[in-house]
């Protein structure tokens, strides 16, 4: 063979290997998950209108809608969703068993220790769930001695009613939002406490027996979490989810999954850089 041919060839096959190295993405990067098809993103299986996983494998629900555009936009053809139980979803992404975490979670400073967040795609407000027939809780004012109050932990609604009505309230906490439901229907608890969109759907779910009071007395930006130090990823993940909103597929997904439970579709917020 001669020696012009030889380079040729060893060109050629060095800029294959390139091309095959850079085609199967970076495993360490959203981007280079979502090229290989390996994309996975952690989402509620409890949250009526936000993240259910159905009986039969089915998941839906306005926060299940922003992951799968998301993905769609990055290029990833498959998703694969795994549990963000809120007790585990900073866990998930720092041990690299999730990519994205797409599950009304809360921007805070202390989260942002952690992990990035992209957003807020959705502000909510801390409100109080109770029976249907209950009529002497009407906002967190009256949050008084005796008063048994369910939260989740590891959730900033939690946390507020620490600082706020500790001393008067009797907090119980369980894993998941269900459970909570679960222990007020069955008056094991007074009343239920997190963000406002997500009692609407369990509301809504229950209507002849459980009602939100109505009274918001926190802000909640919801973001998508992210690892820390995937700055490529997380300019991709904002440019996705703004175009989302800018398309109307953000309040359509929110009107199809949220509007039935008679919650008010608010304004997109924007998002911060």
């Amino acid at each position: 063979m001669a020696l012009a041919s030889l380079r040729a060839l060893v060109a050629a096959c060095s800029a294959a290997l390139v091309l095959a190295s850079c085609s199967s993405g970076d495993d360490t990067t959203v981007l280079g998950k979502a090229s290989a098809n390996k994309l996975v993103i952690a989402v509620g299986y409890d949250q009526p209108g936000l993240g259910v996983r159905r009986l039969d494998g089915v998941f839906k629900g306005f926060d299940v809608d922003v992951a799968r555009y998301v993905a769609n936009e990055l290029g990833a053809k498959d998703v694969s969703f795994v549990e963000a139980t809120p007790s585990q979803r900073e866990t998930l992404l720092t041990e690299g068993k999730a990519d994205l975490v797409v599950s009304t979670y809360s921007i805070t400073d202390k989260r942002k220790e952690v992990i990035d967040f992209v957003g807020p795609y959705f502000v909510a407000g801390q409100d109080l769930l109770v029976r249907l027939t209950d009529t002497e809780i009407t906002g967190p004012e009256s949050l008084t001695a005796g008063v048994k109050l369910c939260s989740v932990e590891n959730t900033t609604s939690a946390q507020y009613v620490k600082d706020r009505f500790a001393q008067a309230v009797q907090l119980v906490n369980y894993p998941n939002f269900s459970d909570c439901v679960t222990a007020l229907l069955a008056e094991q608890v007074d009343a239920m406490t997190t963000d406002d969109v997500i009692l609407a759907g369990y509301a809504a779910q229950n209507p002849e027996l459980l009602r939100v009071v109505g009274k918001p007395f926190s802000k909640e930006e919801y973001g998508i979490g992210i690892r820390r130090g995937d700055a490529d990823g997380k300019a991709k993940v904002t440019a996705a989810v703004q175009k989302m909103i800018d398309s109307g597929e953000w309040r359509r997904s929110l009107e199809a999954n949220v509007g039935r439970s008679g919650y008010s579709i608010p304004e997109p917020p924007k998002i911060v850089p």
